[in-house]
């Protein structure tokens, strides 16, 4: 269920500063009940302010033709199309595969101001390890205009995994998001191509990889997931959110994962697909890597 955020965001556009908080709850209502089951009792305004969301405080002349230029582009009706083609790749690789009955899909425009979106994101992400909820961010930027769509195909991998296996925040390790984010960028490039994969799997080649994946796989074992970002997402993301860096680069852990993902899929002749709801610890040792999780 991709639902029309676009309408939603420019009502809300035209609106006092002083009711814009609100009007952005009621366009984030739809993914309050799978994410509050995951997450406790959550403000979607407040995570939306602390992340790389729109600025609700001020007008932004920037804001209305960014989501014009969304609409005219066909952003909304892609990334349905995208997530149609990964469902059908999905469960026919996996046929009976658990899974939320709807995925609720909440498109929301970005901080253009927002570094960690713009620069280090190329313009976008997503968040979508909660079952039945996707939570899209962009900033129209050459790059996320091509890939929004991609994006959400590599949640939709997310989403389905995480029906199928537990996550612990206590007891999640840094193998198991790694594996997540190799196996839904390799989803991607099964999907349309080693071009529709999204700059966080990109972004390391050659010695600093090399450097990279052997932290990685170190600490593969390391649990909790206060612990995990800096793994993840390199250590600038990791002070972003208040976490000890460890000494990694921007997306480290996607580009590790992939690599390791890329083994598993070399040993077992499995694609990512029929992988999506394999154990972690399954794909590290089909890959080489030691692991006592």
């Amino acid at each position: 269920m991709v639902h029309d955020t676009a309408s939603a965001m420019l009502d809300l556009l035209r609106r006092p500063l002083e009711e814009r908080p609100d009007a952005l709850r009621e366009m984030l209502s739809p993914l309050q009940s799978a994410m509050s089951a995951a997450m406790g009792d959550i403000d979607l305004v407040q995570i939306h302010q602390m992340g790389s969301g729109f600025r609700l405080d001020r007008d932004d002349p920037r804001h209305v033709p960014a989501l014009r230029q969304m609409q005219d582009t066909g952003v909304w009706s892609r990334v349905e199309d995208s997530l149609a083609a990964a469902w059908e790749r999905i469960s026919g690789a996996v046929p009976g595969i658990e899974h939320a009955e709807t995925v609720d899909v909440v498109l929301v425009l970005g901080d253009p101001d927002d570094h960690h979106l713009t620069v280090r994101s190329a313009g976008y992400f997503g968040m979508g390890g909660i079952p039945g909820a996707i939570h899209l961010l962009m900033w129209p930027t050459e790059t996320s205009l091509k890939k929004i769509g991609h994006a959400a195909a590599h949640e939709l991998h997310h989403n389905v995994r995480y029906a199928n296996v537990v996550w612990n925040p206590m007891a999640v390790t840094v193998g198991e998001q790694v594996v997540a984010e190799g196996l839904a960028e390799a989803f991607v490039r099964e999907l349309a191509g080693e071009q529709a994969m999204g700059p966080w799997s990109q972004g390391l080649t050659g010695a600093e990889l090399d450097s990279a994946y052997e932290k990685i796989t170190a600490g593969i074992d390391v649990a909790g997931m206060r612990n995990l970002p800096a793994y993840v997402f390199g250590d600038a993301t990791a002070r972003l959110m208040g976490q000890q860096p460890v000494g990694l680069p921007d997306f480290a852990g996607y580009a590790a994962g992939l690599r390791i993902v890329d083994a598993h899929l070399a040993a077992s002749g499995l694609t990512a697909a029929q992988s999506t709801a394999l154990p972690a610890r399954e794909i590290l040792v089909n890959a080489g890597v030691p692991t006592n999780a």
